[in-house]
Formats: C-alpha cells, structure tokens, sequence
C-alpha cells in the first residue's frame, strides 16, 4: 500500500508575477482607482498557495489526478506575509485558508484526490483564433454571443521562461518536483492561468478579477509540452454591480496524430471551472 505524507499548514511571502499584465487590477495605479492597497496577486497564484500542500505531500500523484475548489474572497499583495492553515486532513483529502497579516482570511480551498474522478472531456477541435485578433468588449450581449456561437481555442506550451514558471520569488522552495530549473512540471499557477488567458483573448476585460475555481487534474503536464486549451461560456449574471461570468475550460495536449479522429484522442491535462467578475461596478 502506498505510503502518504500529511499534508501540512506552511508559510511564506505573496509574488505578484504580473504587475504589467494586460489586466491592469495587478499593476498598483489601476488597483488603487478601485480602492485596492495596490496591484492584486493573480488569483491562480492565491490558488497554487492552497494547493502547494498537496503537491508536498502527494507528489505527482495530486498533479495526475487533483482537484481543487477555491475561492478568493479578499486581496492578497506582493510581499505580504501569508500563511495557508491546513484542517480537516485525511489521508487524500483537507481544506486550506489562506490569512493575510492581521488575521485576513484572502481565500479558501477544499483539495483531494477522488475516489472517483470525474470524466475526460473530449477535444471539440474549436478553431484556434487567428494571429491579429480584436476580440470584442466584455459586454454581456457579446458574451452571450460568445456562449452561442462557441469560442476559439488557443495554443500554450510549458517551458521556457514565463511569469508563471513559478509562484515564489525563489522557485527552489516549490517542491521539487515543480522547479523550472530542474524541468519541472507545471504548477498550479501556470495550469489554472490557462483558463484566464483564454477568457481573455476571447473578450476584452480591464480591468476584471479572477474569483473562483474547481479544478480536475487529469495529467502532469511535462516541460516541453504542447497544449490547446479550449473554452465555453456557461452562464453570466449580475451581483451587487458587479458583472460576473462562468466558463469551462479544458486543457489538451497539442499536435495530436489524426488517427483515429485525432481530436478525441487529445489527452485532457485540467479542466477548469472559472468564476470571474469581467466587468466591476462603476467601471
């Protein structure tokens, strides 16, 4: 029988990977005109905090068959001291929340590995968009016709440098496993951004906030590797002025042979349900 570590509570200093990013809520002069302290950690980079215990703990075997729910309830900021308290620990399963200085809850999280694991989606073969696109405005009525007609596929790879290669400044103290210097597989930041980078280029958001997420592991994801991430709008609806969206998205390995109908034999790394606010009150 395989022997499990315990996944235990741990510490350490919030990085913002991208105060230049394209969405403005993670650069300090956008941040402050919505009251925020300043530019906000990704919520993928909250997300791979929560989840950093699993990976510890479980190794590869979290990466191939993971899931996490989290939601980020509160900011985190660049170089805030954080701590993620582990309770509820069984031997594949705990919950997680992630405090800020002065005692903050910023998010939370329910990770396991299922006993039952959810189906494989299968590949569409959606069309990759086109070098040069404009995409429209987040607006609902584009939205909505982004949940009718479909939306397009977008290609990624892992490896190389990236700003999400890593979720601590030192990328020596992820686990091993993880390390970019050592061609590791990739994180959680790196995965669940995925589903923020195709959101993107599918409607045009600034700036817009990343709010929650369930995510399945289906497969580590190699350095090297080629992916094709796909996307469908689910739902949107409106909240205290605030415009919000649901969507799906499932990351595939790239490059896939034909044979056999190529496009369901992709094997399926994530699939991802995002919640987001795409449009923030008084914006």
């Amino acid at each position: 029988m395989m022997q499990t570590k315990q996944c235990q509570s741990w510490s350490a200093q919030a990085f913002n990977q991208s105060p230049d990013s394209d969405n403005q809520i993670h650069g300090d002069e956008m941040a402050k005109q919505y009251g925020f302290q300043g530019g906000l950690v990704p919520g993928v980079t909250v997300s791979a905090y929560l989840t950093h215990p699993a990976v510890a703990a479980w190794g590869l075997k979290w990466l191939e068959s993971g899931r996490a729910h989290v939601t980020v309830s509160s900011p985190l900021y660049d170089e805030e001291a954080f701590d993620v308290e582990v309770s509820n620990t069984s031997e594949f399963e705990y919950n997680a929340k992630l405090i800020r200085p002065g005692g903050v809850v910023s998010a939370t999280a329910e990770v396991s590995i299922p006993n039952v694991v959810k189906a494989m989606p299968k590949k569409r073969g959606d069309p990759l968009l086109e070098a040069g696109y404009e995409p429209p405005k987040a607006l609902p009525a584009a939205i909505r016709q982004l949940q009718m007609q479909g939306c397009f596929a977008m290609p990624y790879a892992w490896g190389g440098p990236h700003n999400m290669q890593t979720y601590l400044r030192q990328h020596s103290a992820m686990p091993e496993l993880l390390d970019p210097a050592q061609g590791g597989y990739a994180n959680m930041s790196f995965i669940l951004g995925l589903s923020n980078w195709v959101l993107a280029a599918n409607t045009y958001m600034n700036p817009w906030i990343h709010l929650e997420t369930t995510s399945q592991n289906y497969a580590a994801i190699p350095a090297g590797t080629e992916l094709v991430v796909e996307m469908q709008v689910l739902d949107l609806f409106s909240k205290k002025g605030h415009e919000f969206l649901d969507v799906e998205v499932n990351v595939f390995e790239n490059n896939v042979s034909e044979k056999n109908g190529g496009a369901a034999e992709a094997v399926c790394f994530s699939s991802i349900d995002l919640r987001a606010i795409y449009k923030l009150r008084g914006q």
